[in-house]
C-alpha cells in the first residue's frame, strides 16, 4: 500500500468518524434537553439544590452538546486558500468555551451549596431519588452512543459532561435516600458540593488538553524521541534536526523535519526517501500531514533567526544509528 491510498484510507475512516459523532451528538442533545426540562421541574418542586446543581450540569451539557454538533458540521467544510488546514480546530474553541462555562457552574452551585447548609430548606426525596434515576437511564444509553466517537475532542467533552452527570445523579439518588430514610436535609447540600467538584475535574482536563492542541503541544500518544529514531534510522539519513510534531485536531497530527543526506544522493533517490519516511511515520505514529525536507550540499546548521524578531530558533541534530 502506498503513501496516497494510506491517507486516502485514513482520510475515509475520518469522515465516518465525523458522521457517527454528528448523528450521535443529535440524538444526545434531543435527550438531553428532556432530562433538562424534568430534573428543573422536580428540582423547584421538591426544593433541592442538589437536582437543581444537576440541571444545572445539564444545561451546560445543552450547549457543550449544541457547540459539540456545530463544530463537526464545520469540520466537514473542506479547506480553503484562507485555511488550509480546513475547520478542524472549530472543535477546539468550542470545546474551550465548554470548559469555562463548567468553571462558571462550579462556582454558582458552590456558593448555593454553602447557603444551603447555613439555613437547610425541606427536600422532597421521593421526587428527587425518581427524577434522578430517570436521568441515570437516558445518561447511559446517551454515553454508549458517545462513546462510538472515538478521538474527537467535542465528543470527548461531550461524554466527559455526561458522565459527570451520571456520577451526580448518583449523588443525589443518595442524598434523596438518605433524606427520605433519616431527615437530614443537608445531605442535599453536600451532594451539590461533590458534584461541583466533579464538574471542576473535569473542566479542568478538557481546558488542559485544548489548552495543549492551541500551543502545538506533542500528542501525548507520541514520544518524539520515538519519531526521532524512526526517521534517523533510516539508511539514507546522516542527521536530522528541527523536528516538530503537533496535532492540527485530535485524530489530525502533522510533522516537520529537516533531513540531512549525502551529497551524491539524486533527486529521484532523495524523492524516494521522502515517500519512505512519510509512509514509516504513518504506519508507526498515524501521522498524515508531513514536510519533510532535505538537505544535502547546505545543511542548515548552529542557529538561525526567524521573522523580524530577535528569538535564536536552535536545530537540533539528531545523529542516525549504525
Amino acid at each position: 500500500m502506498d503513501m496516497r491510498e494510506t491517507k486516502v484510507r485514513k482520510m475515509a475512516a475520518h469522515n465516518h468518524g465525523r458522521e457517527v459523532s454528528g448523528g450521535s451528538l443529535k440524538l444526545a442533545l434531543a435527550l438531553t434537553v428532556v432530562i433538562l426540562i424534568v430534573e428543573t421541574i422536580a428540582g423547584v418542586a421538591s426544593h433541592s439544590l442538589a437536582l437543581l446543581a444537576d440541571a444545572g450540569h445539564i444545561l451546560t451539557d445543552v450547549v457543550a452538546l449544541g457547540l459539540g454538533w456545530f463544530a463537526v458540521v464545520q469540520a466537514r467544510r473542506p479547506a480553503d486558500a484562507r485555511r488550509t488546514y480546513g475547520y478542524h480546530r472549530v472543535g477546539i474553541l468550542t470545546a474551550m468555551a465548554n470548559g469555562m462555562t463548567l468553571i462558571v457552574i462550579v462556582a454558582v452551585i458552590a456558593v448555593e451549596a454553602v447557603n444551603r447548609l447555613r439555613h437547610p430548606e425541606p427536600v422532597a426525596g421521593t421526587i428527587v431519588v425518581a427524577s434522578a434515576l430517570a436521568a441515570i437511564a437516558v445518561n447511559s444509553f446517551i454515553a454508549l452512543r458517545l462513546h462510538e466517537g472515538g478521538e474527537d475532542l467535542n465528543i470527548r467533552a461531550a461524554l466527559l459532561h455526561v458522565l459527570g452527570d451520571l456520577g451526580a445523579s448518583a449523588g443525589v439518588v443518595v442524598s434523596g435516600l438518605v433524606i427520605l430514610m433519616t431527615g437530614f436535609l443537608a445531605a442535599d447540600a453536600i451532594v451539590s458540593i461533590a458534584i461541583a467538584l466533579l464538574i471542576a475535574w473535569g473542566a479542568f482536563r478538557l481546558v488542559r488538553d485544548t489548552v495543549h492542541i492551541l500551543l502545538e503541544g506533542t500528542p501525548a500518544t507520541i514520544e518524539i524521541e520515538d519519531v526521532q529514531a524512526a526517521i534517523a534510522g533510516d539508511r539514507e539519513v546522516a542527521s536530522l534536526h528541527d523536528l516538530h510534531v503537533w496535532s492540527i485536531a485530535p485524530g489530525q497530527v502533522a510533522l516537520s523535519a529537516h533531513v540531512v543526506v549525502d551529497p551524491g544522493l539524486n533527486a529521484s533517490d532523495a524523492e524516494h526517501l521522502v515517500r519512505r519516511l512519510e509512509q514509516n511515520v504513518c504506519n508507526r505514529f498515524n501521522i498524515g500531514h508531513t514536510t519533510i525536507q532535505v538537505e544535502a550540499c547546505c545543511p542548515c546548521e548552529g542557529e538561525l533567526r526567524h521573522g523580524a524578531g530577535d528569538h535564536n530558533h536552535p536545530h537540533r541534530r539528531v545523529r542516525a544509528k549504525t
